[in-house]
């Protein structure tokens, strides 16, 4: 569904928003001289497409004067002491907020302090909702549990023992693109020109994904089917985000623009490529996508459906069990279960939210970011690194033009499906306190409407208008 937005910053609010956004994303670590993991070493690149909803519209660039070089912070440290006060009464806050018709006749919301692991506000917090894109939480939790921050997922290449014949086998990386597929080639003919052979068949494996390919939504320009082998998620348009139309067979489709940069490397190769399984054998060549962490970086910021399926299988086949939605679904669950967060009536019917049968509830959803933010869990932190920053980047590049207040602080996932709308992630407090949110919608009328209202509701948490607000105490 559309998205579209019509508001745009001043270049006054657009710096106070930036110092702000710099404070908040800072706090949500970790950094490596100033820029987040991702974002240093490149390897993964703004694509993705969203959750059920056309591509949005690009902001107007806002003007930015440059930054006073001597001006004061602007919040204090995260987990501080709070200062003396009387508790401020969040539901006098949130009541009022939730009761927004916009926001459907189904609502439940949760908030709680990360320093602390309280909650601070909760209605119907353990229900459990159509989460939409929101459970790509769950999902990239698990697969950062599973398999660690610094996990790459492989595609190789493999010559059979007579090397008259060489299998391309995908490990499940969607984000492969036509330049790391052609240096694949180009180290293969190096290879196999090594091995007197400069001509061979070409086989492409890719059974370590199991069961039925298709989403249960059926063919879909939000995702495409999901197989183990595929070249930019298997778009068939120049777009890197969005809906698009998308390739039948991305597999074959992969195998066979190899089979083109190999001839282009100096390798015939005879006949045309099929399916096959990979030989018994060390590979000839391989290429590796980017590190987890930054995989999830780019899942959240873009709601990118396609590696948010990928993340779920990986998590299965991290504890040996077949890579199909089902086994995916199980996989996710049981790694979540071991970070003993709240699962009661969960479901994980697929990794990206598409499925209107997942559930989750606002609890488990503030659960997982608590966990991120806590300092011993540090394999966890690229779920509030990958967090869209409110009115600036990622599916919240066009969000707050009715809450001003939460641009720049509020961090969260969207999620969007007809009827449905979520949002859930973290906000710095005036008194530099991070919260965790999760405010979940359901048989709501208008997308606008909705989203309006949820901004409004997190934007409440970082407000720093509010007259004489003492910090939020369970």
């Amino acid at each position: 569904m559309p998205e579209p937005r019509t508001w745009q910053l001043t270049a006054g609010s657009a710096a106070l928003g930036l110092a702000l956004a710099a404070v908040a994303v800072t706090a949500a670590g970790p950094w490596d001289g100033g820029q987040r993991t991702a974002e240093r070493t490149r390897a993964a690149a703004p694509t993705a497409g969203g959750a059920h909803h056309a591509p949005l519209p690009a902001p107007a660039a806002p003007r930015r004067p440059a930054p006073a070089p001597s001006a004061p912070g602007v919040l204090t440290a995260l987990h501080a002491p709070a200062p003396a006060g009387h508790p401020t009464d969040l539901a006098a806050v949130l009541v009022p907020l939730l009761a927004d018709p916009g926001l459907g006749t189904l609502r439940t919301a949760s908030v709680v302090d990360t320093a602390t692991g309280k909650q601070l506000y909760g209605e119907g917090a353990g229900t459990p909702m159509t989460p939409a894109s929101t459970v790509k939480i769950a999902t990239a939790a698990a697969a950062l549990s599973a398999l660690g921050p610094d996990h790459r997922i492989p595609t190789t290449v493999t010559a059979a023992p007579d090397g008259r014949s060489i299998t391309l086998t995908g490990g499940g990386d969607p984000t492969l693109d036509p330049a790391r597929l052609k240096s694949l080639a180009e180290d293969t003919a190096r290879a196999l020109k090594a091995r007197g052979r400069t001509s061979v068949r070409l086989a492409y494996d890719t059974s370590l994904y199991r069961g039925p390919s298709l989403h249960p939504i059926g063919p879909n320009e939000n995702l495409a089917p999901v197989v183990a082998l595929m070249t930019r998620e298997g778009r068939l348009d120049d777009s890197t985000s969005g809906p698009a139309p998308r390739a039948a067979d991305p597999a074959r489709d992969t195998a066979t623009a190899f089979a083109g940069f190999l001839a282009g490397a100096g390798v015939t190769i005879t006949g045309d490529p099929a399916p096959g399984p990979t030989p018994r054998a060390a590979p000839l060549a391989r290429t590796e996508s980017a590190p987890l962490a930054d995989l999830v970086e780019r899942t959240l910021t873009h709601s990118d459906n396609d590696l948010a399926e990928a993340l779920a299988r990986q998590t299965a086949l991290a504890r040996r069990q077949p890579a199909g939605f089902q086994d995916a679904e199980k996989a996710v669950h049981d790694e979540l279960a071991r970070l003993r967060l709240p699962l009661a009536g969960a479901r994980f019917a697929d990794g990206s939210g598409l499925d209107r049968r997942d559930r989750v509830s606002a609890a488990l959803l503030t659960g997982l970011l608590t966990r991120a933010a806590d300092p011993t869990r540090p394999a966890l932190r690229p779920l509030l690194t990958g967090l869209p920053v409110g009115g600036f980047t990622g599916t919240l590049a066009t969000r707050f033009a009715t809450a001003p207040a939460g641009a720049g602080l509020v961090r969260a996932k969207t999620g969007t499906l007809t009827g449905v709308n979520t949002l859930a992630g973290t906000v710095v407090t005036p008194d530099g306190r991070l919260l965790a949110f999760a405010f979940l919608a359901g048989r709501t009328a208008s997308p606008f409407e909705a989203q309006s209202a949820l901004d409004r509701l997190s934007a409440a948490l970082a407000d720093r208008k509010r007259p004489h607000a003492p910090p939020f105490e369970p």
